[in-house]
């Protein structure tokens, strides 16, 4: 006889006989050294007051405490879980999230994701913040040196939703063209004086629409539409510069969309388009992202702050200056790459009296053969600083012609001195020497070598040599783990300030893992890696 089995969605009544087992208490489950232990310890004594401000005090109450809730996070970001449906997964079934939940029920999805994109948006950068200071009282931090790297990460966007600046200005400017040819007949047939200027033009174009409709209102107008109708010439003028109108509104948040930028992603408008590393297809296809920049002391993560920059140059200033707010104290040096070299950044550092270490960006290029027997370069010609002039390979001198100034990106401005040969003509060296058709011409930046040549007597030092080498382990391995070991890859959340939110969540789970670390291997208190001595 077919026995037939009902099912139920309790499945506790099946029946099966379960044997009680000690102990109910998580604590014994738990091992003394495990990392959750230290995390919960770290994060129980920082200031929450800020988190707590950010709900309402009518209502019901939250569903986990907001402490709770951002252990859990923190922790989550420090296992490789970034998702909420998997950081509510981890909740129910692994026993370290119930541990620090202590009893309280597991959270939903969609009161993590509420959690994290909305209460914790404005303080996750104090509580940062707060947990680097507590590395610092620890003593920690070495509070020498800071060594400064960025990445590149794929922004949560689509690839194919880019709008390029220089491809609205066209179509903007040919519109523009059109709109006055309007402009011009439509005064003619209306007996009026309307002009549409560039700066203007929006405000312009809806003054002759009022206009037009005004008109049709006036003369009773009736709009047709569908085929075989013909239309009035008030409706044409209206649906022309209707359209006109519709066209430079979206143009209009083209342009302040940029933000100063060349372009934007539609998906996330703070996203730029840049060449990421790990281009797989090695076709230089350019993908919507950010720029990570990251300070790293004693191989702990001391700052984290996101740019929409392609490159590390115009980063470092604003950087140093957001450290310095958010740490309490300025380093005494800076070690950076040669991606960071420029002038503004040289004069920033001596008038906060920080010591640079950047590498020049032609540090590599000095070594090579090729480079010194150049004649064209400025290194391999002779210079007398009383004349200040320069002696070619052919023995002519480049006097110094005029100053002219220069303006960056970020507004500062440098003096370029520009050194032209005396003659050319007939010089047996000039096709290696330059392509100009005429003499050739050298633009020198004297305050820019000056700071370079102290930059570069940094690095050479016994000091120096140790930063670099520290550099080269602790920043670009702290990215190493971030992206390789966290496979944090790309970002889950849209937005520039969602983004940061998820980068201080990475960085503060990776500096509790690193402390752990430590702590198990009797490294506390270590900050430079010493160098290895060649046999």
């Amino acid at each position: 006889m077919t026995k037939y089995i009902k099912y139920h969605k309790n499945y506790t009544e099946f029946g099966e006989p379960y044997q009680l087992v000690l102990p109910l208490n998580l604590e014994g489950l738990v091992p003394d050294d495990d990392s959750v232990r230290l995390l919960s310890h770290e994060l129980e004594d920082l200031d929450y007051s800020l988190l707590y401000q950010a709900y309402s005090a009518k209502g019901r109450n939250p569903a986990v405490d907001p402490k709770t809730m951002f252990k859990i996070l923190t922790y989550a970001y420090s296992q490789n879980i970034y998702s909420s449906r998997k950081i509510e997964t981890a909740c129910k079934r692994d026993i370290n999230f119930m541990w620090l939940l202590a009893g309280q029920k597991a959270p939903d999805h969609s009161t993590i994701a509420r959690f994290r994109t909305g209460f914790l948006a404005d303080t996750c950068e104090d509580l940062f913040y707060q947990m680097v200071r507590r590395l610092e009282q620890m003593g920690e931090l070495s509070k020498e040196t800071v060594f400064i790297d960025g990445t590149k990460l794929e922004a949560c966007a689509n690839k194919y939703t880019f709008v390029w600046k220089k491809s609205v200005g066209k179509w903007e400017e040919k519109m523009f063209l059109k709109i006055q040819e309007a402009v011009t007949l439509l005064n003619r047939e209306y007996l009026q004086s309307f002009r549409v200027s560039e700066e203007t033009r929006t405000q312009d174009i809806q003054k002759i629409c009022c206009f037009i409709e005004q008109v049709c209102e006036e003369q009773h107008t009736v709009f047709v539409h569908g085929k075989g109708r013909r239309k009035s010439r008030n409706q044409r003028y209206l649906e022309l510069f209707r359209r006109f109108l519709e066209r430079q509104t979206v143009y209009d948040w083209h342009t302040a969309s940029f933000q100063g930028r060349n372009n934007y992603c539609k998906t996330d408008p703070d996203a730029t388009f840049m060449h990421m590393k790990d281009d797989h297809m090695r076709n230089t296809q350019l993908k919507p992202g950010y720029n990570v920049q990251i300070g790293v002391d004693s191989e702990y993560i001391v700052a984290a702050d996101i740019f929409q920059d392609r490159n590390d140059v115009w980063t470092l200033v604003p950087f140093l200056e957001t450290m310095e707010k958010k740490v309490g104290f300025r380093y005494p040096s800076v070690t950076a790459d040669s991606g960071y070299e420029s002038e503004e950044a040289y004069t920033y550092l001596r008038e906060q009296k920080q010591k640079p270490y950047i590498k020049p960006q032609t540090y590599e290029k000095w070594k090579k053969r090729s480079f010194k027997q150049d004649i064209s370069k400025r290194e391999n010609m002779g210079y007398d600083k009383i004349t200040d002039t320069y002696i070619c390979h052919a023995g002519k001198e480049l006097k110094p012609l005029f100053i002219k100034k220069h303006k960056s990106k970020s507004g500062y401005e440098s003096e370029v001195t520009v050194y032209e040969c005396e003659d050319c003509t007939g010089c047996p060296y000039k096709e290696r020497c330059t392509r100009a058709k005429g003499n050739k011409r050298l633009y020198i930046s004297k305050s820019f070598l000056e700071k370079r040549q102290e930059s570069y007597e940094n690095i050479l030092s016994e000091k120096g040599t140790l930063y670099r080498m520290n550099r080269s382990i602790q920043v670009e391995g702290a990215f190493g783990v971030l992206k390789s070991d966290y496979e944090f890859q790309r970002f889950l959340l849209r937005g520039k300030t969602k983004v940061k939110l998820e980068i201080l969540l990475l960085c503060m789970g990776y500096n509790l893992n690193k402390l752990h670390a430590k702590i198990q291997n009797e490294r506390t208190g270590s900050h430079l890696f010493p160098v290895k001595e060649t046999a």
